[in-house]
């Protein structure tokens, strides 16, 4: 069994189609998997929504598909004129696909399942990151019977053994943020015993996606654009090059 992960697409059509591209060439897969954040930040969110249901992939909520489908004035008032730009663009139908989406999804015999989440099986804001220590991933994932676990939501690719359990962040197909301006996807393969990985990056447009947002009336333009251009953590300073 094979199974492809595309997360955080954040509106931007065209890294999820250059993932999927790059996936046909690698063979496909048996099943799709977009592991949540379909809309925000980016100018062409229905078409991504539009596009997973064509493939018929299973799909999860993100934070910020929940955020969509909640009611705008719980957030502050930058956010929530983001939500409200969102749900124009995905219409009702779009809002209530988000709104039924599970948190997570399964593969393979419980022996040696491969559970997708999309911050981590606990809960959907938290970060992992590659040096997350021993006591928060305990919490987060010592319960999970599950051989791998595959989530995104940190925008930063990474392979992790811990206690006999594959830990994958599969990263941005439309957004990556730690200093690569390539869209992230992971291939999972099962195998007796474990999952086999492959981590993949591929080239989009980003200056015409930099163009779409500019037409796109999305609000705090100038700041979704230095995310974009910028592809990194500020966060991060020197530590990736």
């Amino acid at each position: 069994m094979r199974v492809a992960i595309v997360s955080d697409i954040h509106g931007n059509i065209r890294g999820l189609d250059a993932c999927l591209s790059d996936l046909e060439q690698q063979g496909g897969a048996d099943f799709i998997v977009g592991a949540g954040d379909f809309c925000m930040d980016g100018p062409r969110s229905p078409e991504v929504l539009e596009r997973l249901r064509e493939l018929g992939a299973y799909c999860i909520r993100g934070n910020t598909d929940r955020e969509i489908a909640d009611d705008p004035s719980k957030y502050d008032d930058e956010t929530a004129e983001d939500i409200r730009f969102q749900r124009a663009l995905i219409g009702d139908e779009g809002i209530e696909w988000l709104r039924s989406l599970p948190a997570t999804v399964s593969f393979g015999d419980p022996s040696n399942a491969l559970l997708v989440c999309h911050a981590n099986p606990c809960n959907d804001t938290e970060h992992v990151w590659p040096d997350a220590s021993d006591m928060q991933l305990e919490r987060l994932f010592g319960d999970v019977q599950a051989s791998a676990i595959a989530f995104g939501h940190l925008h930063l690719p990474y392979v992790r053994m811990w206690r006999g359990k594959l830990l994958v962040d599969v990263a941005s197909a439309g957004l990556p943020k730690d200093g690569d301006a390539r869209a992230n996807y992971a291939i999972l393969t099962e195998r007796p015993g474990g999952w086999e990985v492959k981590l993949r990056r591929v080239s989009f447009d980003v200056d015409e996606v930099a163009r779409e947002l500019e037409k796109s009336g999305i609000p705090h333009l100038e700041k979704r654009l230095d995310t974009l251009r910028g592809h990194r953590y500020k966060e991060l300073g020197t530590v990736i090059p």
